[in-house]
């Protein structure tokens, strides 16, 4: 009778407290299984649905009731050791905080787009076993080889509409070959979506980090030719597994688990085969060859700092190159 009337009283407190744990849940980072692990408690959630959300602290079920209703969402309350980062800044914290409230404005907001992007660790092409059964019975090596070749994979995913775009290639992931991808699909998304304002999601690696310039430099640019802002949200150091794209590399690895990826061809037949809340992603390979280590000097760069925002005490983790005035409060 009590759950029936918390869903009467308050019909969305279920789909809120998944709203905030969901981007707060991480996926293994071993890739040996699809379930998530949530950093944030009970309390937390509850203080989240008072400052965001607008409840009031009376109407509000009390955290007991709120750590029984995440055990029944399956998020659990427990820390698990192989998903704890290995280390934490003190910003971290506060990181998380933002993001949430940067993304949950992008995906509840008109005129804004979230894309989450993410480059997944390289896929060596040839007959490793892969950690699991083959269901065609051909027999791994069992020693150590050079792969016949190297695959990348860049991914782009839409959180709010789960549109899931996949682009492998042989050359390195730059910031070039990303933003190449970007303007790409920028036609369609415009098309379906009218953004003015363009969030993207990624962790601070080296081809992605807030003070590479080549990215900004491309990011100025586009933000320019296409009449559109862009933010730039991060995750923190050893936190990246909170990025959504990076649930989707664990449901790929378990797709292709034990299988033989011994070419071009099958590694993009599994990738297409595949599927992401009951959707298959739209995959490419791309031939054309990207150089590496493209920078601009601190002179040429200058002009592009001046253009763009970052925000006062995590200015490596929010970015703004803004078409019009942007307060990050």
């Amino acid at each position: 009778m009590g759950e029936k009337k918390i869903s009467q009283h308050l019909p969305h407190l279920l789909p809120d407290i998944q709203a905030i744990v969901k981007p707060e849940s991480q996926t293994d980072p071993t890739f040996q299984t699809t379930r998530q692990y949530r950093r944030i408690t009970a309390p937390n959630v509850r203080k989240q649905l008072l400052e965001i959300y607008g409840y009031t602290d009376g109407e509000l079920p009390t955290v007991r009731t709120i750590l029984t209703k995440l055990n029944r969402l399956d998020y659990r309350p427990r820390k698990v050791v192989k998903s704890k980062p290995k280390k934490k800044l003190p910003q971290t914290d506060a990181i998380f905080h933002r993001l949430h409230i940067v993304n949950h404005l992008a995906d509840t907001t008109p005129g804004y787009l979230r894309l989450s992007l993410d480059t997944k660790a390289t896929i060596r092409l040839g007959p490793y076993s892969r950690g699991g059964y083959n269901r065609q019975q051909v027999a791994a090596c069992d020693h150590d080889f050079a792969p016949e070749a190297e695959l990348k994979l860049f991914g782009i995913l839409l959180p709010a509409s789960d549109d899931l775009r996949f682009f492998f290639t042989e050359t390195a992931v730059t910031p070039d070959f990303m933003v190449d991808r970007l303007e790409t699909l920028w036609p369609e998304m415009r098309r379906r979506f009218h953004p003015h304002t363009l969030v993207l999601n990624m962790d601070n690696g080296p081809e992605t980090q807030s003070h590479r310039t080549q990215l900004l430099k491309r990011l100025v640019a586009f933000a320019r030719t296409q009449y559109v802002n862009v933010a730039l949200a991060y995750y923190p150091p050893y936190h990246s597994k909170y990025n959504a794209i990076e649930r989707v590399w664990g449901v790929l690895e378990n797709h292709w688990r034990g299988e033989l990826l011994d070419s071009r061809a099958k590694v993009l037949d599994f990738a297409q085969d595949m599927t992401w809340n009951g959707q298959h992603p739209v995959v490419a390979f791309i031939a054309t060859p990207y150089q590496t280590g493209v920078k601009l000097s601190k002179k040429a760069m200058k002009p592009y700092e001046q253009t763009i925002c970052r925000m006062p005490g995590l200015e490596r983790w929010f970015v703004w190159i803004p078409l019009m005035e942007l307060e990050w409060n």
